[in-house]
């Protein structure tokens, strides 16, 4: 085999290794990445099936309970438009409380309930992320026109 025709190979090898890294890399991405919802989009079907997502807004009061086995706690998170129930297995941030903004990633169930695996409260009086409170902005006026 003649010299140019070895750099050629490795030439190729080498792209076709980056070319494969750059696919897993993608892949790997792919599977981490996390949209945020809010229980409107979540109602009307915008969610894809089978993926983790996020879903923030209001934990609507009076909704708390807890399960006698001290763990799984079922909740409703609310943007004023529409509810989510929320299915928690684990121990809930300290600033969690109804009434409070909140934010659940997990999967929907076939019943429609966010089957949660991890829960975050909004950390202060004040905070929320830009991201809710558009949505919960947008949801407040679509069920103002649609009164």
């Amino acid at each position: 085999m003649k010299s140019r025709h070895k750099r050629f190979l490795l030439i190729g090898i080498a792209l076709a290794l980056l070319g494969g890294a750059t696919a897993l890399v993608l892949n790997a991405f792919s599977d981490n990445l996390v949209f945020f919802h809010t229980p409107s989009e979540v109602a009307e079907g915008k969610v894809p099936q089978g993926r983790t997502f996020r879903v923030g807004g209001m934990v609507l009061a009076g909704s708390l309970t807890r399960e006698a086995d001290g763990q799984t706690v079922h909740f409703t998170i609310t943007d004023t438009a529409k509810t989510l129930p929320v299915v928690y297995k684990g121990a809930l941030p300290d600033l969690f409380k109804e009434a409070k903004g909140a934010v659940a990633q997990g999967k929907l169930d076939a019943n429609g309930v966010l089957i949660a695996s991890e829960v975050l409260a909004k950390h202060d009086e004040n905070y929320m992320p830009p991201e809710a409170k558009d949505a919960i902005d947008r949801a407040h006026k679509t069920a103002q026109t649609l009164k």
